[in-house]
C-alpha cells in the first residue's frame, strides 16, 4: 500500500490568477486578454465566483507567448503557431522583416549624419528616396547637338502628340532620359518622354511604350535655369556616395515648371531623378 501511494500522481497546484500574474510578471489584464482571444485559457474557472486558476503545466505555453512577444510577434501570429504554423517559419519571416527594418533605420541614420556633416555647405538640394511609377509614355529618342536644342525638338513633338490624339496623364509627368551613361556637352543621346493615358499607333517621330516602375530613385529639386543642372547632379552623386548607393539606371530630368508657365528661368522647377540601389557590403 505504501509503494502504491508513492506512485500516485499528485494533482497539480491551482494558482489564482493574481498569484499566477505575480509569478510571471504579467498583468491580470493581459492574462484575461489571452483567455478572451484563445491564446491561454485558465486550467479551471470556479463556477460560483468566476475565479480563474492556472497550473505550472501552463508555464511553458505562457513563456513561449512572452518570448515571441518580446521578439516583436503579434498575438495573431502567435495564435497561428498554436494552430500548427511552424515556429521556424515564423522566426525566419521575422528575421527577414527585422533585417529590412534595420537597413531602413541605418539608411535614415546615414542621411542624418550626411546633413550634420554638410550643415555648413549648400543646403539648396534636399535628396530624398522615392519610387518612380510605371508609366505609358509617348517617347521620342534622338541625338541632339547640345542641350539648347531641346527647345527646338519638344514643340514639334507636342504637335505630333496632339495629331495622334494623345491625352496626357494626370498628374503630368514629362521627363528626359539620357542614354549616354555619362555627361556629354555635344551629340547627346536623349529620350524625351511624356506620360499619356493610353498607347496610340507609332508614328515616324513618336513611339509608345511602357516604362517599368523604378523601386528606388534618389531625387532632388532644382530651381533655376537648366545650365545649372550640374549642381543638382553633383549634390545627388555626393549624397549617394555618402549613403552607400550606386546608380541603377539612366538618370531622368522631370520638368515641373518651365518656359511654358513661368516668366523667368529662375522660376523653372525640375526634379533630377537617379535610379539607385544600395551597395551590398
Amino acid at each position: 500500500m505504501e509503494e502504491k501511494n508513492q506512485c500516485e500522481k499528485v494533482e497539480p497546484t491551482l494558482y489564482k490568477i493574481g498569484l499566477f500574474s505575480q509569478m510571471n510578471h504579467v498583468t491580470i489584464k493581459t492574462l484575461r486578454h489571452y483567455d478572451d482571444i484563445g491564446l491561454l485559457h485558465p486550467e479551471h474557472i470556479d463556477e460560483e465566483n468566476g475565479y480563474r486558476y492556472y497550473t505550472s503545466n501552463q508555464l511553458p505555453v505562457l513563456h513561449e507567448i512572452l518570448a515571441l512577444r518580446q521578439m516583436g510577434f503579434s498575438l495573431e501570429e502567435i495564435k497561428k503557431v498554436q494552430e500548427g504554423m511552424s515556429v521556424e517559419e515564423l522566426l525566419l519571416n521575422k528575421k527577414a522583416e527585422l533585417i529590412k527594418r534595420i537597413a531602413e533605420e541605418n539608411m535614415k541614420l546615414s542621411q542624418v549624419e550626411y546633413y550634420l556633416i554638410h550643415k555648413g555647405g549648400d543646403r539648396s538640394y534636399n535628396v530624398i528616396l522615392k519610387e518612380l511609377p510605371e508609366v505609358i509614355v509617348a517617347s521620342m529618342r534622338t541625338i541632339i547637338p547640345n542641350y539648347n536644342a531641346l527647345f527646338n525638338i519638344v514643340p514639334p513633338m507636342g504637335r505630333e502628340m496632339e495629331r495622334l490624339g494623345c491625352i496626357c496623364a494626370v498628374p503630368e509627368y514629362c521627363f528626359n532620359i539620357y542614354h549616354d551613361g555619362e555627361y556629354r556637352e555635344e551629340n547627346i543621346d536623349v529620350e524625351v518622354c511624356e506620360a499619356v493615358t493610353e498607347m496610340k499607333e507609332d508614328s515616324e517621330m513618336i513611339t509608345f511604350k511602357t516604362i517599368e516602375k523604378v523601386e528606388m530613385a534618389a531625387c532632388a529639386l532644382h530651381k533655376g535655369p537648366y545650365e545649372d543642372f550640374p549642381k543638382a547632379y553633383g549634390a545627388i552623386l555626393a549624397w549617394m556616395e555618402e549613403n552607400g548607393f550606386e546608380i541603377a539606371g539612366y538618370p531622368r530630368e522631370s520638368y515641373i515648371d518651365g518656359i511654358w508657365n513661368k516668366d523667368t528661368p529662375e522660376e523653372w522647377l525640375t526634379e533630377i531623378q537617379f535610379p539607385v540601389k544600395k551597395i551590398q557590403k
